[in-house]
């Protein structure tokens, strides 16, 4: 390995060459206490910056190995290291001058959520950073003398700042552990309690703004009803109430702007742990938790809707469906049942984002429109069906209609974002009534959801160049692969652009498998899957380098991707 003296060298014998000239400082530098790693020079100085990554060996960097010896723990060590890592580099942003993005230096930009990064990682020896730099250049000629301040002046401050746990602050650093830990053990307690969720007491759940995932100031803090209300002995934090969300099915129901609808956001978004501050580090659900919407124009390939849509008047097999511009209803039904055979065991559900006819059917509907003229069997009847007979949670948001209270255990109130438990008064108001809602002569049973019959696919030849096919993301919401859109706007669990990042590189894989040849779609994931737990989210990547990050992602997310793809023929 070259010494960082042989970089400087180097850089000297290049300074006011042509821009390509950089391209031979590709390798590895060894510094005072870490390694620098320079994996790929960027072509000229408006190109995508260089990408180089910081190693520092783990009896150097000195964190007890407490703090990364268990997964969750090191995930958490890792996040607060990046976003410690980040802040020290952005106080030389731009501070290398020249054209194009010279003196740019660019790191992981965290949210509120902790999720495990490529852009920073501590394996069985080191801790690694990964972040971009702009190679500082006059027009398209090499000024070396700016870069060296990037490279021997700003990186090693940083990394002195943000690597050492000697130069951190210590109580801190232990306060992310445990709060890690505790979080962890809530999780764990849900499925012990046969609890979906959990929201403590105090929780902050309203954001600051729609495009803000701050926490709001002054916001009304959550309580839970006395009636909801558990008490947890967490490992650090100690005895801590909040509202146990059971299995079932749960409805929260109120007036417009009264706090529904944040309740829910909050609760398809604690899948993930949140940091410190956030408002919602005690807001858990059930990891396998499934939000879903109607997404019109969205494409279906070979999914069997035949329990909520059945003998369409165009005879076309509900039992294996496939569109290329799906309506609010089919596209509805095809996601309950591409996320239940991804595995979830919860349904998220907000009426707002639904299908209407698809969701329910009023008595007085059901008697004038029935039998062979309505093909459309409503969410409410196979609901309960769902959860007695398979396990399935669901909790649905409403405010429109009173058919939601038929099917449901458990019935909360939000006024004024303080959430009332009205599930007896509701079954009083219901005694004597008869339901329609819940019915033993519906179509088609929801236990054909579950058969095991595989779901086999192929994908059409893909566009490619010089043998490769191209990915092109476009922020959060979307992504290309060869000719190929996948839309995720309403993949609402899909928090974060590294994220998309890291599912485009999966169906990327997977569609490289299909090309060839058919395929079951479930085994496919599943070896992806089982991939990335053992080689990590590195292994999807197949150069020499990485994006400067991906993000982890669910099961759930990658099965949703490839049902959204539009190369299945």
């Amino acid at each position: 390995m070259k010494s960082s003296v042989d970089l400087d060298k180097l850089l000297m014998d290049i300074n006011r060459k042509s821009y390509p000239a950089y391209k031979d400082l590709k390798g590895s530098y060894q510094f005072p206490g870490y390694q620098l790693d320079i994996y790929h020079v960027q072509g000229d100085p408006f190109a995508a910056p260089s990408k180089l990554g910081i190693q520092v060996k783990k009896e150097q960097a000195g964190f007890p190995e407490e703090y990364y010896n268990i997964d969750y723990r090191r995930i958490a060590l890792q996040d607060y290291l990046e976003r410690q890592f980040g802040k020290a580099v952005m106080e030389y942003m731009f501070k290398a001058k020249g054209s194009g993005k010279s003196g740019l230096i660019s790191v992981s930009r965290c949210g509120q959520e902790v999720l495990e990064r490529t852009a920073f990682e501590i394996d069985s020896g080191s801790l690694l950073a990964r972040f971009e730099a702009g190679f500082p250049a006059n027009g398209r000629t090499i000024n070396s003398y700016e870069l060296r301040k990037i490279l021997f002046d700003y990186i090693p401050k940083a990394v002195e700042k943000s690597m050492y746990y000697k130069n951190l602050d210590a109580e801190e650093t232990r306060r992310k552990i445990e709060l890690s830990e505790d979080q962890h053990f809530i999780r764990e307690e849900l499925e012990k309690r046969k609890l979906v969720a959990f929201i403590a007491n105090g929780a902050v759940l309203p954001r600051e703004s729609g495009v803000s995932q701050k926490p709001m100031k002054n916001a009304v803090k959550f309580q839970s009803p006395a009636s909801m209300e558990i008490e947890l002995e967490l490992p650090y934090k100690g005895k801590i109430k909040g509202m146990g969300i059971p299995e079932g099915i749960t409805l929260v129901a109120g007036g417009g702007y009264h706090g529904k609808s944040t309740l829910l956001k909050a609760l398809e978004q604690g899948i993930y742990q949140h940091i410190e501050g956030d408002g919602r580090e005690y807001v858990i659900t059930s990891g396998t938790a499934a939000k879903i919407r109607a997404e019109d124009g969205r494409a279906v390939s070979h999914v069997n809707i035949s329990p909520f849509i059945s003998d369409l008047p165009n005879k076309k097999n509900t039992t294996d469906f496939s569109t290329e511009d799906a309506s609010g209803s089919t596209s509805q039904a095809a996601n309950v049942a591409e996320a239940l055979q991804a595995g979830a065991k919860v349904l998220l559900i907000d009426e707002d984002t639904c299908a209407t006819n698809f969701m329910v059917c009023d008595s007085l509907m059901q008697e004038v429109v029935s039998g062979e003229h309505e093909p459309i069997t409503p969410f409410t009847l196979q609901a309960r069906k769902l959860y007695e007979e398979h396990g399935i949670s669901v909790i649905i948001v409403a405010g429109s209609s009173g058919s939601y209270f038929y099917i449901a255990d458990k019935i909360l109130q939000m006024d004024n974002y303080h959430a009332y438990d009205i599930t007896d008064k509701v079954h009083k108001i219901l005694e004597g009534r008869e339901s329609k809602y819940y019915r033993q002569d519906i179509p088609v049973s929801a236990s054909v959801l579950f058969d095991k019959k595989k779901r086999i696919l192929k994908v059409k030849k893909m566009d490619k160049k010089r043998g490769q096919v191209k990915i092109k993301q476009f922020g959060r919401n979307s992504f290309s692969i060869g000719k190929e859109t996948v839309d995720l706007r309403y993949l609402e669990q899909i928090l974060d652009s590294e994220q998309t990042t890291t599912l485009a590189y999966c169906l990327k894989e997977l569609a490289e498998q299909m090309e060839t040849r058919e395929m079951d779609a479930a085994a496919a994931v599943d070896r992806l899957w089982g991939q990335l737990q053992e080689k990590g989210l590195k292994s999807l990547c197949k150069d020499t380098y990485l994006p400067v990050s991906m993000a982890q992602v669910r099961k759930q997310d990658i099965f949703a991707c490839l049902d959204r793809y539009r190369g299945i023929i």
